[in-house]
């Protein structure tokens, strides 16, 4: 049998990975209080010791005004030493670990002290804020946009003294920085809004601070949409166009992904929306009510077909020579060959992985071709039950 391509050694920068797997970032739900637990840190090690090759803490935020929510875990100098240890965890079982970097920027119901409300690039209304009395953002000033390239560098400094490989810089589904990119979000009539090369001017300055902040060795990722999916967004052309300037750029490596976290939530996962399990697991009360009243509405699914993203992803392939990651449906290990095949430098898994953490290592052992996922997205309100986690047990 030949060997495949998916289990050869790939590069990253400057970082080698043992093969072309990566773990996609999708939140935990395991930092109460903003800090890393013992749990998030036996999450990561089973990933790394289940074979994929890098391994990725998602979705922690740049500062306290970048939180989306209470628990969300801020890149601050405490957790530092808790960081280390799962760094440390997940090195010692050969694998790689990155950690996602991001800014909510509108979509947020976390006020930061002193009662400063969300901020985006434009004044808008935050659905998200209505059950916590934070109906409105208002419009971020230049100083704003220069805190928030700092705290990007900053964290991102942070990171590296915590013991992670690499970074992953948070553009897509609908926070801070795609917030920016879209056309749907930025109706900004300065330097940061209008033309595309203006609404990445944003992006492409985090990228900047970030390189500088954590030197050649650390390898930098960006995760991108493809598109924001729905009428008005970001679309495919102009997501070539966001991918051509952050490889001009010089980031190392785009994860293409897609979806809107305020308008479009499911465009990302694919298959039903479990809102029934959204709704049993909300703590407010008012929370509970917008969700039973606006949810149908608003939380629609999308069909689920293997390697959804495949056809969009394809053109960015053909415009741009960056490393690219696959992401989106990719379930077995014919999937994953497929994307060597379509000229794809790595894959990167979620609710496979959730399902099955050591998928890897028992595809290289020949054990298992497909993972038990059945894509039902009930571990989407797991992470709010006490940590994602797959319900087919």
């Amino acid at each position: 049998m030949p060997a495949l391509r998916v289990f050869a050694p790939g590069r990253l920068g400057r970082l080698t990975l043992g093969n072309r797997v990566i773990k996609a970032a999708t939140y935990e739900g395991m930092s109460p209080g903003g800090i890393p637990s013992d749990a998030l840190l036996g999450f990561h090690r089973d990933l790394a010791a289940g074979g994929v090759a890098m391994t990725t803490v998602a979705y922690c935020a740049v500062s306290p005004a970048g939180r989306t929510f209470a628990d969300q875990m801020t890149m601050r100098e405490e957790i530092v030493p808790a960081l280390r240890r799962l760094t440390d965890a997940v090195h010692a079982e050969g694998a790689a670990a990155s950690i996602q970097l991001g800014h909510c920027g509108f979509f947020s119901k976390s006020r930061e002290r002193g009662g400063r409300g969300p901020r985006g690039p434009s004044f808008t209304l935050n659905t998200y804020g209505l059950s916590a009395g934070m109906p409105f953002a208002r419009a971020m000033t230049e100083d704003d946009i220069d805190r928030v390239i700092e705290d990007f560098g900053e964290a991102a400094a942070r990171a590296v003294r915590a013991g992670f490989d690499a970074v992953e810089l948070h553009l897509g589904h609908g926070y801070l920085l795609s917030q920016f990119i879209s056309p749907a979000t930025n109706r900004r009539r300065d330097r940061w809004g209008g033309s595309l090369d203006n609404r990445m001017r944003l992006p492409v300055a985090v990228l900047g601070r970030v390189r500088e902040r954590v030197g050649p060795e650390c390898a930098v990722l960006a995760k991108t949409n493809l598109s924001d999916g729905f009428r008005g967004g970001l679309e495919l052309a102009e997501a070539i166009g966001v991918a051509e300037r952050l490889e001009a750029a010089g980031v190392d490596a785009i994860v293409l992904s897609g979806g809107f976290t305020s308008r479009s939530p499911f465009y990302l996962f694919r298959g039903p929306a479990p809102l029934r399990s959204m709704i049993e697991v909300e703590k407010s009360r008012l929370a509970r009510l917008v969700l039973r009243l606006v949810g149908p509405s608003f939380i629609r699914s999308y069909p689920f077909e293997e390697m959804f993203f495949l056809p969009e992803a394809r053109e960015v392939r053909r415009a741009v020579r960056v490393p690219l990651v696959l992401l989106g449906g990719i379930l077995s290990l014919a999937n994953m060959e497929r994307a060597m095949d379509e000229g794809f430098d790595f894959v990167a898994m979620g609710r496979a992985l959730i399902a099955d953490p050591d998928l890897v290592r028992r595809m290289r052992r020949g054990d298992m071709a497909r993972s038990r996922c059945i894509s039902c997205n009930e571990c989407v309100a797991e992470m709010d039950r006490g940590g994602v986690r797959c319900v087919l047990g």
